[in-house]
């Protein structure tokens, strides 16, 4: 273990923004191994002196000056040139003070290594604390989680993603706030209304802290993202936290739903329409994944409620908690672009892959078409597939208000769209934060997907070259 961490010091002590994690959190351990740096320097010092006025490093400089006096008098007489002994000890004097003085440190150095004192850095002295002193564990405890993380490739791979992920939030955080907050609208306003005497309009500015400076409104807010309380809204005074986590579960429930429906039905139709290529199923299969994708959502939706809750009566209009039926048609409508995208892209995927040569070697050896596809060319045809699949579960977990609006169902989506015109700056910022968590965990898990799907891209993550 202390040779692990030894080394990953060493690693992560080259990259600037990890080097100053390490330096401030493990402050303790840095301080201790610098004064042991200076310590062993002024020790080398007072070995370095008798050296420097050791006679084999005069025969050294005697030896160079010689050399270079000659070379400077051959030269000369090659070209014809003035031998003037001054001109050519003026020539061989400024030589010297540029090449000496490292021949000088190279000598010592030697001189001292074959003493057994070598020459002392901060990362030598810090790579022999790691392994030799049981001290450092104690002075960089804060710091032996990250080297831990930092010396297995994989798990340095996920700490890469959630530490750009935090960048993300805060990033997103302040643009977001800093559009808010310079928007000509004004939220007292819009909720009290143009005719409310200008002592409310002042009393719910100053309750919700809109008459702070902007600096201070915005730490308040980014000091709102680490203790998890983002202030409360302005239209119903409730927690803009606890608001979203009591729609996420509808909004969850409804995208799962959703992935499930276009899975079940996108998957083998793209396979089945790349194996079968400009056939009858073919060209009706991209007809149909065309009009998906083209399709309103809100327009498919009316219609669905049309025909199947109000001519049929086959399921609810709109969305009821104690009736799970009543998600079939959103989950069906939420997934339709979905199922129209993934489908698309399995079949071009996996027509592109069936034509390889590796497809065509198994097919010549005998292999059953069945066992070729499912087994040879799916697996290498799922990358561009689950990158899609991402994209679009991102933005359905991120809240599909057009979908939740036609059925009305109170999930994230419809939340943030609502808030967005009062505006509600707590809800809003709320629900940007979690739009880009949402995305960032999609986006670290579909990551994590291509690893275990594709050998190469797993083994360049454990041997360290994909971070």
């Amino acid at each position: 273990m202390k040779a692990r961490l030894a080394s990953s010091y060493k690693e992560t002590f080259h990259r600037p923004l990890l080097r100053l994690f390490l330096l401030i959190l493990g402050a303790p351990l840095t301080l201790a191994v610098w004064f042991s740096v200076l310590a062993k320097r002024s020790h080398l010092e007072t070995l370095t002196r008798p050296l420097e006025e050791d006679s084999r490093l005069k025969e050294l400089e005697k030896a160079h000056r010689q050399k270079l006096y000659d070379s400077e008098r051959n030269r000369r007489r090659f070209f014809g040139e003035s031998l003037d002994p001054a001109s050519i000890e003026a020539v061989v004097d400024r030589q010297m003070k540029k090449e000496f003085p490292a021949m000088k440190r190279k000598w010592i150095q030697e001189q001292l290594l074959e003493q057994g004192h070598e020459h002392t850095t901060f990362l030598s002295e810090m790579d022999r604390w790691w392994r030799e002193k049981p001290l450092a564990l104690l002075l960089g405890v804060l710091i032996v989680p990250i080297l831990l993380v930092y010396s297995v490739p994989s798990l340095e791979f996920i700490a890469q993603r959630l530490l750009m992920m935090v960048f993300v939030i805060f990033g997103v955080t302040f643009i977001v706030f800093t559009l808010m907050y310079l928007s000509p609208s004004d939220p007292a306003i819009n909720i009290l209304g143009n005719q409310a005497a200008p002592a409310s309009i002042e009393n719910f500015r100053r309750v919700h802290g809109l008459d702070q400076p902007y600096l201070y409104q915005l730490w308040r807010t980014i000091k709102g993202i680490f203790t998890f309380d983002l202030g409360l809204s302005y239209e119903g005074n409730l927690p803009v936290v606890l608001s979203i986590l009591r729609r996420f579960p509808v909004t969850l429930q409804l995208t799962l739903m959703a992935l499930s429906i276009s899975l079940l039905v996108a998957l083998p139709a793209g396979i089945y329409a790349a194996v079968n290529s400009n056939s009858t199923f073919d060209h009706l299969f991209m007809l149909v994944a065309l009009i998906g994708i083209s399709i309103p959502s809100f327009w498919q939706g009316l219609l669905f409620i049309l025909a199947f809750s109000i001519r049929l009566g086959w399921l609810p209009a709109t969305y009821s908690a104690a009736n799970h039926l009543s998600l079939l048609m959103p989950a069906f409508i939420l997934g339709t672009v979905l199922m129209a995208s993934v489908a698309r892209m399995t079949r071009s995927s996996t027509l592109e892959v069936i034509n390889e040569d590796y497809i065509l070697t198994a097919r010549s050896k005998g292999l059953p078409r069945r066992r070729v596809i499912l087994r040879h060319a799916v697996p290498n045809a799922l990358i561009p597939i689950i990158t899609v699949i991402g994209l679009q579960l991102g933005g359905m977990l991120g809240g599909s208000a057009v979908t939740e609006k036609v059925f009305n169902i109170s999930g994230v989506g419809s939340y943030i769209v609502d808030k967005q015109f009062v505006p509600d700056i707590p809800s809003i910022i709320a629900g940007v934060i979690y739009i880009a968590i949402i995305l960032s965990v999609v986006n670290l898990a579909v990551d994590l997907l291509y690893s275990f799907i594709d050998p190469r891209i797993r083994s360049r993550i454990r041997s360290g070259q994909l971070k």
